[in-house]
């Protein structure tokens, strides 16, 4: 499940690349975004990675 974890920012990036192109929207426009979606999987992994280490797994 760990191994999996990239796809999670990966599949939300390409989502929010999809959604500027759909509405005609640069990548210029929407780089604010990007940087959301990578600072909140960050949080998350490192969040995870706390309590693995935390519980000592």
């Amino acid at each position: 499940m760990i191994k999996l974890l990239y796809l999670i920012p990966l599949l939300m990036c390409i989502a929010w690349f999809w959604y500027l192109q759909q509405r005609g929207f640069s990548i210029k426009q929407g780089i604010k975004g990007f940087g959301y979606i990578i600072g909140f999987n960050l949080a998350i992994a490192c969040s995870l990675w706390l309590i693995m280490w935390l519980t000592q797994r």
